[in-house]
C-alpha cells in the first residue's frame, strides 16, 4: 500500500514535469526567440557605411587644386600662299601680301608663380606668336625659352607674377591601377578634366622620330582629344606626374588609350631650359635592344630581365668605364630596367658629368661599373649653343658606328630639328648627315663651329640623306 503511494507520487511528477516543460516551450521560448533577432540591424549599420566609404572616389579636391594652372594655348603661324607669277607680274602682288595665318591650340601648365609654363614641342613647333589665356579669361603673350624635340617639351615665359600652379608629383611612384585626372582644352573646351587609371609605364609608341628621343610614357585610359596635348596629367592629390602627349587612335580622336610624358623627365628638362636655354643631354653611349625569348636564345642568356647591349660608341662613357656588347644591363642607380625606354628614362634624368652605378649581367656573372655621363659631343661639359649654330637654325646629333656603316661614311652629324636660318633657307631637311663644311669633315657640332668661326663670305656644306642620296648645299654668312 506504501510503495503504490509513492509510486503514485512518483507519476504525479513526471507528468507535472512534462506539463511544465510543454508549457514553457510553448508560451515563453518564442519570446527568448524574438528577443534574438536584432542582432542583424546592428551589423548592417557597421558593415555599410565602412564599404561605402572604400570604394567611394571623390576627384573634386584634385580637379580643382589643378583646372586654374592648365592654360589654353593659341599659337599663330604666317605662310605664303602660292602666287601665279603672271598675276603677280601684271597685278603687282608680291608673296608678302599674300601671307596668311594658321592657327594651331592646345594646353599647357603653369610650374611658377612668375610665369614658366610646360606644353608640348608639337603644339608650338613652326610658330610665330604663342597666346596663353587663363582659366579667368586673361590673355598673355608668350616667349618661347626653349624646346627639346626629343621629349618633346617646350617652355613658355609670360609677363605675370601670383599664377596658381601645379606642384610635382612623383612619377616613378606612380602604380598601374592608380587613379589620375587629364587636365586640358579638347576641341578648344577649356578647363575639362576627365579621369582614368594609369593602364601601363614605360610606354615606348614611335612617335618622336629622332634617333636619341625619349619616349617611356605613361600610358593610361583618361579620355584625351585634339587640344590636350601639352596639359597635365595629376594624381588624386592634385599633383602633377604628367604632361598629355599623344593618343593611340586610328580615327585622330580618343578610342581608349592616352600617353603621358612622366614628370621625372618633366623636372630634368625644365630645369635645363630654365637655366641653360636648352637641354642637357647626358648619354651612357650604348646601342641598345629589349631581350625577347628568340635573343636570349640566340645569346645564351639566362633569362629576359635587362636590356642587350650590342654596340658602343668610340670614346663614349660606358666603353671607356668598361662596358662591353653582349652585356645586359639590369638596373641604373639602384633602379630596375627591363626595356630600352626605362633604360633611357632613367638616364634622362641626369646630365653629363653625372656618374651613375650600371649593374649588368655578363656571362652568367652580376658586375657593377661606375660611369661618367657625357653629353652628345663625347665631354662632360655644359653645352651651350653659339652664336653660330643659332645662325644655321639647326640642331644635331652624332652618329653611332652602325648608323655610319649603313651610309657608308667616316664621320658625320644628323640634323634634328631646323628653324628659320641658313638651312631651312637653302633647303636642307630633318635627317640630313652633314659629312664636311667647306670641303673639312665634320663630327661633332665643335666642328662645325670651330671651322664656320670667323668665315666672312661662301660655305659649302656637303652630306647625304638616310637614303644615300648625296647632296651639296652653297651659302653666305
Amino acid at each position: 500500500m506504501k510503495s503504490r503511494r509513492i509510486l503514485g507520487l512518483f507519476g504525479f511528477t513526471l507528468v507535472s514535469a512534462f506539463v511544465a516543460v510543454f508549457l514553457y516551450a510553448k508560451f515563453f521560448q518564442s519570446e527568448q526567440q524574438i528577443v534574438e533577432v536584432p542582432v542583424q540591424p546592428v551589423a548592417r549599420q557597421i558593415g555599410l557605411p565602412a564599404l561605402e566609404n572604400r570604394f567611394t572616389m571623390d576627384f573634386t579636391a584634385a580637379a580643382e587644386s589643378s583646372v586654374n594652372a592648365v592654360v589654353h594655348v593659341k599659337t599663330t603661324a604666317f605662310r605664303q600662299m602660292e602666287v601665279n607669277p603672271l598675276y603677280e607680274f601684271f597685278f603687282g602682288i608680291t608673296p608678302e601680301s599674300q601671307s596668311r595665318p594658321v592657327m594651331g591650340f592646345g594646353s599647357g601648365v603653369i610650374i611658377s608663380e612668375d610665369g614658366y609654363i610646360v606644353t608640348n614641342n608639337h603644339v608650338i613647333e613652326g610658330s610665330d606668336e604663342v597666346q596663353v589665356t587663363m582659366n579667368d579669361r586673361r590673355e598673355f603673350k608668350a616667349e618661347l625659352i626653349g624646346v627639346d624635340p626629343t621629349t618633346d617639351l617646350a617652355l613658355l615665359k609670360i609677363d605675370e607674377k601670383g599664377l596658381p600652379t601645379i606642384k610635382y608629383g612623383d612619377s616613378d611612384n606612380l602604380q598601374m591601377g592608380e587613379w589620375v585626372l587629364a587636365v586640358g582644352n579638347p576641341y578648344n573646351l577649356t578647363s575639362t578634366v576627365t579621369a582614368g587609371i594609369v593602364s601601363a609605364k614605360a610606354r615606348n609608341i614611335n612617335i618622336l622620330r629622332n634617333s636619341f628621343s625619349i619616349e617611356s610614357f605613361i600610358q593610361t585610359d583618361a579620355a584625351v582629344n585634339p587640344g590636350n596635348s601639352g596639359g597635365a596629367l595629376v594624381n588624386t592629390l592634385g599633383q602633377l606626374v604628367g604632361i598629355n602627349t599623344a593618343i593611340a587612335s586610328r580615327t585622330g580622336n580618343y578610342t581608349g588609350y592616352s600617353f603621358a610624358i612622366p614628370v621625372s623627365i618633366v623636372q630634368k628638362v625644365v630645369g635645363d631650359l630654365m637655366e641653360f636655354g636648352e637641354v642637357q643631354r647626358a648619354i651612357l653611349g650604348v646601342t641598345i635592344t629589349n631581350v625577347t625569348s628568340e635573343l636570349a636564345k640566340e645569346e645564351g642568356l639566362d633569362d629576359t630581365r635587362g636590356v642587350y647591349v650590342t654596340d658602343l660608341s668610340e670614346n663614349g662613357a660606358a666603353k671607356d668605364a668598361g662596358i662591353k656588347p653582349g652585356d645586359v644591363i639590369t638596373s641604373i642607380n639602384g633602379i630596375r630596367v627591363n626595356t630600352v625606354s626605362e633604360l633611357q628614362e632613367q638616364v634622362s634624368k641626369y646630365r653629363p658629368k653625372d656618374k651613375v652605378k650600371v649593374v649588368l649581367k655578363r656571362n652568367g656573372n652580376m658586375k657593377q661599373f661606375d660611369v661618367v655621363l657625357r653629353n652628345m659631343q663625347g665631354s662632360t661639359d655644359i653645352v651651350r649653343t653659339n652664336e653660330i649654330i643659332e645662325v644655321l637654325g639647326a640642331r644635331f646629333e652624332p652618329l653611332n658606328t652602325n648608323d655610319k656603316q649603313k651610309l657608308g661614311i667616316a664621320n658625320g652629324v644628323r640634323v634634328t630639328d631646323l628653324k628659320p636660318g641658313k638651312f631651312m633657307k637653302v633647303g636642307i631637311k630633318k635627317g640630313f648627315v652633314v659629312t664636311s663644311v667647306n670641303k673639312k669633315p665634320v663630327d661633332s657640332v665643335k666642328d662645325i663651329s670651330d671651322i664656320l668661326r670667323g668665315v666672312d663670305g661662301g660655305v659649302i656644306i656637303e652630306g647625304v640623306y638616310n637614303d644615300g642620296s648625296k647632296s651639296y648645299y652653297a651659302f653666305g654668312m
